[in-house]
């Protein structure tokens, strides 16, 4: 990567379907940074590249627990055109950029297309990886939780929803307050237009990693609140350090699933199958979950997302989960 020689990049550190993540520095200041490429080379590929960079230029300010994206360059060919929502270009011109990437046939090599995203860097790997390496902590987890629940509340009251939250999607970065993390990779994500009300504006498309889709996700008409199921799922998974093996790498991840026979289904499909079914948190050993903390769950997978935490109420709740007495709970989610 070349912008006037701003950045020099060290290494890949990952890799996806839709992009590769660098480790780069800043050459003028030795500062690191990562560098995530995305190559806009059909139109699925530009939409995804897109929802991204609209979604990190909308918000004014930042949190701490969302990636921040220091600043987004269009490359075509040899030639590299800052469209951060740091510059001075008004969103016509942005909204010009987009029309004209999406348009953009890129079958000649030399004039292929990329978006570079540059955002700060965390050391730490992702939440996956960083929580499968070490044992179980209480009060890890509690942080973990009161983490992610603000950085989703603060998405949804800049009016964005994920929509595919899961482990290898949220970062870490150490501090000396302790780790920190940083919800990351918007290329599904929507930002909803004008004043809407988020847990209403229903979308249509399923998208997202099967085992954190909610119920309502698998069947096309869903909000929000999906997001929040989505976080369940991880909580339930973070504290019982619950794992499946991804089918196509092996790869071991964090998430809860239900067994039918010698197959493993994603919870959210399964309660499509059987909306009366009950969830068996905990679900390895008895009195293994606070009770409010058990409650709080099965308030996030309530398969009728009418029934569901919204963001901002799990942002209270969490807050006030005291980690009481031990004790097994037995609520169904209906």
């Amino acid at each position: 990567m070349t912008t006037d020689a701003k950045y020099t990049i060290l290494q890949e550190v990952g890799r996806g379907s839709y992009g590769v993540v660098y480790e780069a520095v800043v050459n003028q200041t030795g500062k690191k940074v990562a560098v995530k490429r995305m190559h806009c080379n059909g139109p699925e590929n530009v939409e995804l590249a897109l929802q991204e960079f609209w979604a990190l230029q909308s918000i004014q300010s930042q949190h701490e627990n969302v990636i921040w994206l220091k600043e987004c360059i269009l490359q075509s060919g040899q030639v590299f055109q800052p469209m951060s929502h740091h510059s001075n270009k008004s969103d016509d011109q942005l909204l010009l950029i987009e029309t004209c990437l999406k348009g953009r046939r890129c079958m000649d090599p030399k004039s292929a297309c990329y978006l570079w995203f540059v955002m700060e860097f965390c050391d730490s790997g992702n939440m996956n990886e960083f929580l499968l390496s070490r044992s179980p902590d209480a009060q890890l987890n509690k942080s973990f939780m009161q983490q992610m629940s603000q950085a989703v509340a603060f998405l949804h009251r800049n009016q964005i929803v994920h929509r595919d939250l899961k482990p290898d999607n949220i970062l870490i970065s150490n501090s000396s307050g302790g780790p920190v993390l940083k919800v990351t990779d918007f290329g599904l994500s929507k930002v909803c237009q004008g004043r809407v009300n988020i847990n209403q504006h229903r979308f249509s498309s399923a998208c997202g990693s099967d085992f954190y889709m909610a119920p309502e996700v698998w069947e096309g008409s869903y909000t929000a609140k999906a997001d929040i199921f989505a976080l369940g799922i991880i909580f339930w998974a973070m504290i019982e350090r619950i794992t499946f093996r991804e089918a196509d790498s092996e790869k071991e991840l964090l998430g809860t699933y239900i067994c039918q026979g010698k197959d493993i289904i994603p919870i959210g499909e399964a309660m499509l199958e059987n909306p009366s079914m009950e969830l068996h948190i905990p679900l390895k050993k008895k009195r293994s979950i606070p009770n409010d903390l058990c409650k709080l769950l099965h308030d996030m997978l309530a398969f009728n997302s009418k029934d569901r935490l919204n963001a901002f109420q799990l942002e209270s709740r969490i807050k006030q989960t005291t980690y009481g007495e031990k004790t097994q709970c037995s609520s169904s989610s209906k």
